[in-house]
């Protein structure tokens, strides 16, 4: 099976307190997606306010223009205020393994994603990621990025 790998970097003008509180909860995740996509945290708010090791999340996303799909996410580990790791239970993809670092630095917070994903049906899969997923990926974390200097601001442009 084919694997994909994706890095994305970007840098807050917030206290590393500030951008852990706001990304390791999973109701945040919805305010950073596109709306094209429907997302939508199908969890139990009550039952994921506190990330830990273990804790399932259920979603629905619509990656294409009428197709729901359903989506199940584990929290598989977490560092407090360092990282947290996220995998695929069932969902679109046939593999899913996505990181989230946090790292202080002066003035803000360097926060990288590191997702490597594989795709069900072979040689299909292939050719859906050559024309369509990977090119929806890299839109979904450009939206992510834009959104978050909505709501933090710009790091570039507070002169740190």
């Amino acid at each position: 099976m084919k694997s994909y790998h994706l890095t994305f970097s970007q840098l807050l003008p917030i206290s590393i307190d500030e951008a852990w509180e706001f990304f390791s909860s999973p109701m945040n995740l919805a305010k950073i997606t596109p709306a094209d996509m429907s997302f939508t945290v199908t969890s139990d708010p009550n039952h994921i306010k506190h990330m830990y090791p273990g804790m399932l999340i259920t979603y629905k996303v619509s990656p294409m223009a009428g197709i729901k799909l359903n989506w199940m996410t584990e929290i598989t580990q977490v560092e407090d205020k360092k990282y947290f790791i996220d995998e695929q239970r069932f969902g679109p993809y046939k593999f899913w393994h996505h990181q989230h670092h946090f790292k202080a630095i002066p003035g803000g917070t360097e926060m990288t994603d590191i997702l490597t994903y594989g795709l069900p049906m072979g040689i299909l899969g292939r050719i859906a990621n050559g024309i369509f997923v990977a090119n929806k990926l890299q839109q979904i974390f450009e939206f992510r990025k834009k959104k978050v200097i909505e709501i933090f601001g710009n790091y570039a442009s507070t002169g740190i």
